[in-house]
């Protein structure tokens, strides 16, 4: 073959008086033209939080070298030539913005060279450069990432770039952000110490953020949070995990919060969209906490304070029940009272077969007394029925509040008065308080052991206004027994009284449980509206979210 020794001739014809620091022009005041581009591999990583981007690209810079030409039908089968970069001369053109270590990270590739003097140098890299990454709408961002190539000691009259459209036909895909273009321009910079100026070609390579990876794990986990707020208002207030499940949410989205931290810079420019949405969500779970101790603050009111004040019921047991379609426990209909036990509970407390005027009008006061007490405690045992988890939906009233040992009593039997000399039942399942007193009055009085007024049963075609006349001395006429049917009457009406109390207490506990049912009603729809609108209006203020909606989720 001919074109080994006439290869190895022309190099050493070229390189004889060649010098690689020489400008190869053939008029020093002209400029050496060199086209530019650049070919983009592959992104490989953007470091959001040290604000670089490493990219794998090819350098493509094309010039004429004036001391590398040569007559073809000299040399017979030399078309082309390669020298490397130490034996010819080749531009300095470095990457201005480089974060690598060693600022030049290109591998010194031979140059190729044609007969006509034409030079084309090839270098790849892995390019590391700053990049002002801008978080502003992440993850919803798209990043310009700047990659400025100039001469490092050539000014523009010495060297002329020439910048050439980027090349991306064999671009890799990246499973974390999408290429979008890469634009290029020439820019000419004027400094202060020189007239002559310095050009550079800057490629700005688009990239648009894949969402799908974030939106998986912060975006929905941060939305199902959110909505678990919500479901502190539905917790009744007696479960005593309303707190508890407010602040579970707070630290969770603390947790969220933090990973977003350890990714994103720490700069004070811009606050990222999902911070703000982190933020905002972390604001309705701080106030639904307030707003959980304030209504277990009206729950749990002490009713010994006092009346409720009458604003606080206008608003919270009228308008805003209305507004909210909300139903007062007390619209519901009280269950009329059995007439058996109406009339068991109006008999007289009176004895048989005395017909004293004071002894008739202290009979005629105590069925007024008897009716009340009845009244009281089927009012008592309804409201104690219905406590402040009712107003939920789908718990069950717990059991009824255990009155004082003195009223227990009451509670749980009827007060009343029997007609025969068996005296008044107190307690149910207990002897009454005049059984108690019989063995005693029956020493004291003799006419105790004689019949003194017909039983219920009496005979046949015998009524009740035909009962045996009262015998002189009777027994309402003792002192004694006068005495202890007083003191019985007077136990009779402590307890009604205390009844009374009840009730007006347990009616006004209601009111309470059920004015802090009202507010977690409104809290409830209140927060839901918010946090519909705080989710729809940072996440759809993100210029690019119906980009990244209809690439990445559909």
């Amino acid at each position: 073959s001919v074109q080994g020794p006439q290869q190895r001739f022309l190099l050493t014809e070229l390189l004889k008086d060649y010098n690689p620091m020489e400008r190869p022009v053939a008029n020093d005041s002209q400029a050496l033209t060199v086209q530019f581009s650049f070919i983009l591999i592959q992104v490989m990583d953007v470091d959001e939080k040290n604000q670089i981007i490493t990219t794998n690209a090819w350098l493509q810079m094309q010039w004429y070298d004036h001391y590398l030409q040569w007559n073809q039908s000299e040399y017979p089968g030399v078309k082309n030539l390669r020298f490397t970069p130490d034996q010819v001369w080749t531009p300095d053109i470095l990457l201005y913005n480089s974060a690598h270590d060693k600022f030049d990270a290109t591998f010194k590739a031979n140059v190729l060279v044609n007969s006509s003097g034409y030079c084309e140098y090839l270098p790849p890299g892995i390019f590391t450069s700053t990049c002002n990454v801008d978080v502003r709408w992440f993850p919803f961002d798209i990043q310009r990432c700047e990659l400025k190539f100039g001469s490092w000691t050539f000014d523009g009259w010495l060297l002329d770039i020439q910048m050439k459209e980027a090349d991306v036909s064999g671009y890799m895909h990246n499973g974390e952000w999408d290429l979008l273009e890469v634009p290029g321009g020439r820019h000419e910079v004027f400094y202060d110490c020189c007239a002559e100026p310095y050009p550079d070609v800057t490629f700005v390579v688009t990239l648009r953020r894949r969402t799908l990876f974030y939106a998986l794990n912060l975006l929905i986990p941060c939305v199902l949070l959110s909505s678990m707020t919500l479901l502190v208002f539905l917790l009744p207030a007696n479960s005593g995990e309303k707190i508890s499940l407010g602040i579970t949410v707070l630290l969770s989205l603390t947790v969220f919060m933090l990973m977003v931290a350890e990714i994103m810079p720490a700069t004070s420019d811009s606050v990222p969209l999902i911070g703000q949405y982190f933020a905002s969500t972390m604001v309705i779970v701080g106030m639904s906490v307030v707003a959980t101790v304030i209504v277990l603050q009206f729950h749990h009111h002490n009713t010994n304070n006092g009346q409720m004040p009458r604003w606080v019921h206008l608003v919270l047991l009228q308008w805003i029940p209305w507004f909210l379609r909300m139903k007062h426990p007390g619209e519901t209909e009280e269950p009329s009272l059995p007439h058996s036990q109406t009339a068991s509970q109006s008999r007289k407390l009176s004895s048989p077969g005395t017909s004293s005027s004071s002894s008739s009008s202290s009979a005629a006061a105590r069925p007024a007394n008897t009716d009340q007490l009845g009244l009281s405690l089927s009012r008592l045992r309804q409201h104690s029925q219905l406590n402040g988890n009712a107003l939920y939906v789908g718990f069950q009233a717990t059991a009824e509040p255990e009155l004082p040992q003195r009223s227990r009593s009451v509670s749980n039997g009827r007060v009343g008065c029997g007609d025969g000399g068996e005296g008044a039942s107190v307690e149910r399942g207990g002897p009454s308080l005049v059984q108690r007193l019989l063995p005693s009055l029956k020493s004291e009085v003799p006419q105790l052991e004689g019949p003194t007024t017909p039983g219920p049963d009496a005979s046949s075609g015998s009524s009740g206004a035909e009962a045996a006349p009262h015998p002189p001395g009777g027994l309402t006429q003792s002192p004694v027994v006068r005495r202890q049917l007083q003191a019985l009457l007077a136990e009779v009406q402590f307890l009604v009284e205390r009844v009374k109390e009840q009730d007006r207490q347990l009616r006004l506990a209601e009111q309470w449980q059920f004015a802090a049912s009202v507010i977690d009603r409104l809290f409830l729809v209140g927060f839901s509206v918010f946090n519909i609108i705080c989710t729809i209006a940072i996440l759809m203020a993100a210029p690019h979210f119906g980009e990244a909606l209809s690439k990445d989720f559909l």
